[in-house]
């Protein structure tokens, strides 16, 4: 099987790292001659394509592609990917089914309620509304096409690199405080699986979302202090919301409250989370990073 992938970013990498022996081929599209080439060392054909510099070689491998992840943002013109290559992913003779990565953030505000696939959307922000609209575009080019389409609603992401241990060793952790928010996880891994669950489904032309979250949703304040235990340092103070410095964008994370089920990904696509909560997840990548943490000061 060979898989085409719009997007070589953190989440897919880590899908590439972990599952990269199920495929006889695996490629894919980069923002750089730079960033392609170190794909293209490590044996994933990378292809440039930003900023009107399209490889005409995308086409080709399209064309041998089985599997299709999207996962590169759309804009307020909609998804780029399906407007650029939208003739090309309908005419790919091979093409079986396609992944997109989206966001939990199209639901909108629930006010802490527990929600699932089936919950109302309406989206807080351009970001969200955008993805929503890119949903609905690969719902009618896999309906019209006859794919199978996923539309893996990601909660927030986290891994190796990218954690609350290492916001503490930046300097850029905060406990912010707002009573009663609270936000669902899910651990690289845990993506990486369900994409791999995805195209091992044998299902013929479904249509199907998924919530990609983890089993408990806490409050952001929960999941630093825990971090801070565990490698002995002081937590930083709390803030509250109200009073705190906070981009545009980190503000508008906050305008969601919502506990995400994912009982359907558990029970009906069959994925076990290698980390179900927040502890479990910072506990492995403590333990993976115990060599940095013996010499470790906070600044």
């Amino acid at each position: 099987m060979n898989v085409f992938i719009f997007g070589l970013g953190y989440s897919v990498a880590h899908f590439i790292q972990r599952h990269r022996n199920e495929f006889v081929s695996i490629s894919g599209t980069v923002r750089s001659a730079e960033k392609a080439e170190q794909f293209v060392a490590d044996g994933i054909k990378a292809f440039v394509w930003d900023d009107g510099k399209t490889d005409p070689a995308i086409a080709e491998a399209l064309a041998e592609a089985d599997d299709l992840i999207v996962s590169v943002p759309p804009g307020t013109e909609g998804d780029p990917t399906a407007h650029a290559f939208g003739e090309a992913i309908f005419a790919a003779p091979l093409l079986r089914t396609i992944v997109y990565l989206s966001t939990v953030g199209v639901y909108g505000d629930h006010q802490g309620e527990w929600i699932d696939e089936y919950a109302p959307v309406h989206p807080m922000n351009d970001r969200s509304r955008n993805r929503l609209r890119a949903e609905r575009e690969w719902k009618a080019l896999a309906s019209e096409r006859g794919l199978n389409l996923h539309i893996l609603r990601l909660a927030g992401i986290y891994g190796p690199g990218r954690n609350a241990l290492e916001n503490l060793r930046n300097g850029r952790a905060k406990r912010i405080i707002k009573p009663g928010q609270v936000f669902n996880r899910i651990h690289v891994e845990d993506i990486a699986r369900t994409i791999s669950a995805c195209f091992d489904r044998n299902g013929q032309h479904e249509i199907r979302v998924w919530n990609v979250a983890d089993n408990e949703p806490a409050p952001p304040q929960d999941v630093v202090t825990y971090a801070a235990d565990m490698i002995g340092v002081a937590p930083p103070p709390e803030v509250a919301f109200e009073d705190a410095e906070l981009s545009a964008m980190a503000r508008s994370f906050y305008s969601d409250n919502k506990r995400v089920s994912n009982r359907a990904l558990r029970e009906e696509l069959g994925v076990s989370l290698a980390y179900p909560t927040y502890r479990d997840g910072l506990r492995d990548i403590a333990e993976r990073e115990s060599p940095l943490q013996q010499h470790f000061q906070l600044s």
